[in-house]
């Protein structure tokens, strides 16, 4: 009875500390995801608040710089290397899409209770914008804008000197935004500040959504083919 009664205390011990494991684990995730939302939102922010557009699309890039920084969880540079991981990868995905999501969409909400919220009115024209056009035409601007996506977080973890990472991360934030290539999770933090959530913004961010992943897949699908050089 006694060594029936061990063998259920390690069973049981043993499936806790696997649970606990993988609570934390995905509480991890999520955290790292909400904080990427609320550094996409700050590069938002600059961007808006800025009149030269190009000068603000170089500051933008600074959410970038923080979520490469500090290795948080950004969607559109995490889901390229799906190709490369196992199926419950796609789980881990759906998390940081959420997190991504409530830490732009809440850091939106705070902006709107500011002195600066008048840049909401820069936000509507955009989503405008946006909005208007076609699912089509969204797909293939999200697509451009997760090759770069890919380029920036790839860039930064494998190019080896310092200037090489800083360019890898800030030029491709420049051309997307300049180029009006579609990022999800930025027009997360805009919907959001421009209040023009429906069923159909849901919709175009679901396409921008794949898009982005379209995009990201490209180069890490491309590249098992590639000849390697020394």
């Amino acid at each position: 009875m006694q060594v029936r009664r061990k063998y259920y205390i390690i069973i049981y011990g043993s499936i806790y500390k696997e649970i606990n494991f993988h609570m934390r684990k995905i509480a991890d995730i999520l955290l790292r995801a909400v904080l990427t939302g609320y550094a996409i939102a700050i590069g938002g922010t600059v961007y808006l608040s800025c009149g030269n557009k190009f000068l603000g699309a170089f500051l933008f890039g600074t959410g970038l710089f923080v979520i490469l920084s500090f290795g948080f969880n950004l969607f559109t540079g995490k889901v390229g290397y799906a190709v490369e991981r196992e199926a419950a990868y796609l789980g881990e995905l759906g998390l940081i899409w959420l997190g991504n999501l409530a830490g732009a969409v809440l850091a939106a909400l705070l902006i709107r209770q500011t002195r600066i919220a008048g840049i909401s009115e820069g936000a509507r024209e955009i989503c405008r914008v946006k909005l208007e056009d076609g699912l089509l035409s969204i797909f293939i601007l999200a697509f451009f804008c997760g090759v770069l996506m890919f380029i920036a977080a790839d860039g930064s973890k494998n190019i080896k000197n310092t200037l090489g990472q800083i360019l890898a991360i800030f030029l491709p934030v420049v051309v997307f935004i300049i180029s009006g290539f579609e990022h999800c999770v930025a027009n997360m933090y805009y919907f959001t500040l421009a209040g023009v959530w429906s069923m159909r913004t849901l919709l175009y961010l679901l396409v921008m959504s794949l898009g982005n992943a379209a995009g990201a897949m490209m180069i890490p699908l491309f590249r098992k083919g590639f000849i390697k050089t020394e």
